[in-house]
């Protein structure tokens, strides 16, 4: 490494080389561009689930209808003379429409037509639903309302989410990243060079990533590149304040800037390359999941996250040598300067105070992490399709307005798909009315070797008791040959366990690999182990205090039932990172200082830029909320709360009053300290 190091720091190499890296990435972005995002239709759907089967069936049809738009005409009285020609007349103008009259309800408030809409990808199924709307809407007496739901205006509705979403998201991750290396450099050129060689990784790594899974045939989502540039930035710029504290470090020891950052370079690489790979080893056990779009994600993060830390190893050091100690201007450092580990700093004075009372730190802060993860034990997963937006859509309030006048379940029932033909189907609605809990069943499509049979459910949709019908449902055709239950709330109840299986399978994975991970770079048992311990501390009361902003202050019932599994997965892989930074730079202290002494020194050196790398990561992961998905919100929160815990708190406080207490055992059974461990 040290070879590679003087490499990048040559004088005309380093230039030559950032020069190149900029230009030749921005090429490759410009000339090969994303992949093409492939058909959604069943990336969220589990594998193996009955919900997915009865889809793959439903495309077998000869004319798959893909789904279905309901049309809802309603007045606040009943409908008048003029209200029924007026609906008869934009029915039979509807995109797609057949021909079928307006279906009125009891009360006489209310009228629904259903709209076939064809299958196709998420933008497609929008812009139909928009030419419905338009023309359901046209030329309306006064007081009569047009709305349009079902299960495709739901569909148009979340792709209208992720309209834009990635150019408003990097806009915003830019921004805040920028005000806060601003802030943290204070000065008017510095923060430009991090911003620029992160932002081209972020554009890299989107096309990489993206042309990885298409290599590979991993399903994407809408929400997979947006994450990705979040991660990308917010791990990218976590790099860069560490590697540019060290080089400002060096700069007051070391005259000539190539050597400081060929010596800064080999010092933080250790460090940056052991981060990279714990959380790209966390990231890849996402590849298990039962989700096809969550295997998207793990596997495009990985690439996302090497590609920020290759610029910021290579790249970024070339690119800040070119410039001379100017581009720190005002804040210049100078040989001779007091460096971080041996000035007396806030954070030195904060180690100083841990060090008098380790026990009281480690008693006091951990039962202040087990009050805020007291209110785990009230967290409820599962959201209804109403419940996944920040902003209620046409599609949701016009199914609410749809269950005051006809059967809620009928706007979006259950789909029961099975092998065979229209007699089969006859036969199929006879089993399904006869199960309790299904208020009405009927043939609505067959051909090609299958048949659907459309039921309606009691109760609320997205209750407990209409998830409830769904089993039983299943349970009373578990004899039926090549037949399955799926749709909206059966996809829920399969979601809802494989969620369960996920995080079962996949959280254990994450917490082994992760330990020896940690056991290689510190050649420790003890350390991986409490510092892993820490880190789902962390998670626990994040999580515990996330849900009861989510309660108390932001309205929402319940979780997403794939968020604990995403938010354990980057916050412990994201929060070992902060670890590593300090306890890699405690066990260098520790080579000339002692155990205690260097765990100290190596708060004071590493402290500031931690902090402001903890404060940036979760500002970035906040920046989610921008788009108006409640997943995408509840998410930035937990990863949010949990990073700042575990910058302020954690790291500063408990893992170094525990290294305090342990000293040489913390290390158990390497040593540090030692004039052999110096030598080494």
């Amino acid at each position: 490494m040290g070879r590679i190091a003087d490499l990048v720091t040559r004088r005309w190499v380093a230039g030559l080389l950032a020069l190149a890296a900029l230009l030749g990435a921005g090429a490759l972005i410009g000339v090969v561009g994303q992949a093409e995002k492939p058909d959604g239709t069943l990336t969220a759907l589990p594998l193996d689930s009955d919900s997915r089967a009865a889809a793959e069936l439903r495309q077998r049809l000869p004319e798959d209808e893909g789904s279905a738009a309901v049309v809802l005409f309603a007045r606040d009285g009943s409908l008048t003379a003029a209200d029924d020609a007026a609906i008869q007349r934009n029915a039979a103008a509807l995109p797609g429409a057949t021909g079928m009259p307006a279906q009125k309800s009891e009360d006489g408030t209310a009228a629904v037509v259903v709209v076939p809409v064809a299958s196709g990808d998420a933008t497609r199924t929008a812009d139909t639903v928009a030419d419905i709307r338009a023309a359901a809407k046209a030329d309306l007496p006064d007081g009569l309302t047009a709305q349009v739901t079902g299960p495709a205006a739901i569909q148009a509705d979340l792709a209208g989410v992720f309209d834009g979403a990635n150019t408003r998201l990097l806009l915003a991750t830019a921004s805040v990243v920028a005000l806060l290396l601003v802030i943290t450099y204070r000065s008017p050129v510095l923060w430009l060079v991090p911003l620029t060689v992160v932002g081209v990784a972020d554009q890299l790594a989107a096309v990489l990533a993206t042309r990885t899974l298409d290599v590979f045939g991993v399903a994407w989502d809408e929400s997979t590149v947006g994450i990705l540039s979040v991660l990308v930035f917010g791990a990218g710029t976590d790099y860069a304040l560490l590697l540019i504290s060290r080089y400002r470090d060096e700069l007051r020891t070391t005259e000539d800037r190539r050597a400081a950052m060929a010596h800064a370079l080999r010092r933080t690489t250790e460090a940056v390359l052991s981060s990279a790979s714990t959380v790209v080893l966390g990231l890849l056990t996402l590849l298990l999941s039962a989700f096809p779009a969550t295997r998207g994600l793990g596997l495009a993060c990985a690439v996302g996250v090497v590609v920020a830390a290759a610029f910021a190893l290579v790249v970024l050091p070339a690119a800040l040598v070119v410039f001379g100690r100017w581009v720190f201007w005002p804040r210049v450092p100078h040989v001779g300067e007091a460096g971080l580990a041996d000035a007396r700093s806030p954070w030195r004075r904060v180690g100083d105070a841990v060090a008098r009372r380790p026990v009281v730190v480690v008693t006091v802060v951990l039962l202040a992490l087990g009050a805020a993860a007291g209110g785990i034990t009230q967290v409820r997963a599962g959201l209804s399709t109403a419940d996944q937006f920040l902003d209620t859509p046409e599609s949701i309030t016009a199914s609410q307005r749809y269950g005051e006048s006809f059967s809620a379940g009928s706007v979006d029932p259950v789909v029961v798909m099975a092998a065979g033909d229209e007699a089969a189907g006859k036969s199929l609605v006879e089993k399904v009315t006869a199960v309790d809990g299904v208020e009405s069943a009927r043939v609505v499509a067959s051909g090609g070797g299958v048949v659907e049979v459309d039921a309606v459910l009691t109760g609320t949709p997205g209750s407990d008791e209409v998830r409830d019908n769904v089993v039983a449902l299943r349970d009373a055709l578990a004899g039926s040959r090549d037949t399955h239950v799926g749709g909206t709330e059966a996809e829920a109840v399969d979601t809802a366990d494989a969620s369960n299986r996920d995080r079962a399978l996949i959280l254990p994975l994450i917490l082994g690999l992760v330990v020896l991970a940690l056991g290689a770079l510190l050649r420790s048992v003890v350390a991986p182990v409490v510092l892993v311990a820490t880190v789902v501390g962390t998670y626990l009361a994040s999580l515990g205090a996330s849900w009861v902003l989510f309660t108390q202050v932001l309205g929402f019932e319940r979780l997403d039932e794939g968020v604990p599994l995403l938010a354990f997965v980057f916050l412990v892989a994201l929060g070992v990172d902060y670890n590593i930074f300090l306890v890699t730079r405690a066990a260098e202290e520790s080579r000339g200082h002692g155990p205690r002494e260097g765990m100290l020194r190596a708060l004071a050196a590493t402290g500031g830029v931690i902090t402001s790398a903890g404060i940036l990561l979760a500002a970035v992961f906040a920046v989610l909320g921008v788009l108006p998905l409640v997943v995408l919100a509840q998410l930035g929160v937990i990863i949010c709360v949990g990073v700042l815990l575990d910058t302020l708190v954690v790291r500063t406080l408990l893992v170094p009053a525990i290294g305090v207490l342990l000293g040489d055992r913390f290390w158990w059974p390497r040593r540090v300290g030692t004039p052999a461990e110096a030598d080494a």
